[in-house]
């Protein structure tokens, strides 16, 4: 069980990445994080074509970055910041060994120093 959970996150991260990998997603998400928007307003921000915008959204849906309710014709897009969490999650088990690495070689520096 535990490794179908582990590949689950797996797959979620690498959405995530996937997703936030260009630049066109990565500025859509951060104007979603200030407000949300319909689908319209997020696309007349960027030169591309609305089609262009559409596909970039749905690579953002997919990977459950974004919530679209749609009332009427319109399709209101917010920002779902928990795979966010999750990658910020991943990447921080990271920082912190860098960050013991790092306090090893400047204590190591500093005896060599003395």
């Amino acid at each position: 069980m535990l490794n179908v959970m582990v590949e689950h996150r797996r797959l979620g991260l690498d959405a995530t990445y996937g997703a936030l990998a260009h630049p066109v997603r990565r500025a859509m998400v951060e104007q979603l994080r200030i407000r949300d928007a319909r689908v319209t307003e997020l696309a007349a921000g960027f030169d591309i074509s609305l089609a262009g915008a559409s596909k970039h959204i749905e690579v953002l849906e997919s990977a459950g970055l974004l919530r679209r309710t749609v009332r009427g014709r319109n399709h209101h897009l917010s920002l779902d910041p928990l795979p966010l969490a999750e990658a910020a999650t991943w990447i921080d088990t990271y920082r912190a060994f860098w960050e013991r690495r790092l306090d090893a070689l400047d204590a190591l520096v500093r005896r060599q120093d003395r």
